[in-house]
């Protein structure tokens, strides 16, 4: 415990020491560095592709109701918003995974 208290206590003080330094005098202009010499990599795509899709109500509704079963209240966006949050996803989200969910169970009918 006392050893991780001193490690703790020497890190907080490197930082303080930066704060009182210059540090440009660290970095050589004439050779300016990568993330690869800092062992960084940075992903060769990104790993999400935003897509935007126009649903027809009618879909969208059947999505929603899913979400409820057969009782469906008056106010599906809310309920919808209501359900995802129980959950801790945000309600987009939620309808992103009864597509898949939906996708894969038609998968799995085909097979």
């Amino acid at each position: 415990m006392a050893r991780n208290r001193r490690a703790r206590r020497s890190r907080l003080e490197e930082i303080r020491d930066y704060d009182d330094r210059d540090t440009s005098t660290f970095i050589d202009p004439a050779k300016p560095l990568t993330f690869t010499d800092l062992g960084v990599a940075l992903p060769k795509a990104p790993p999400t592709q935003v897509v935007s899709i126009r649903l027809p109500s009618t879909l969208l509704n059947e999505i929603k109701a899913f979400a409820f079963g057969p009782t469906l209240p008056s106010s599906l966006v809310n309920q919808l918003k209501a359900f995802a949050s129980a959950r801790d996803v945000p309600y987009q989200a939620l309808i992103k995974l009864m597509l898949a969910e939906a996708l894969a169970r038609r998968k799995r009918r085909a097979a």
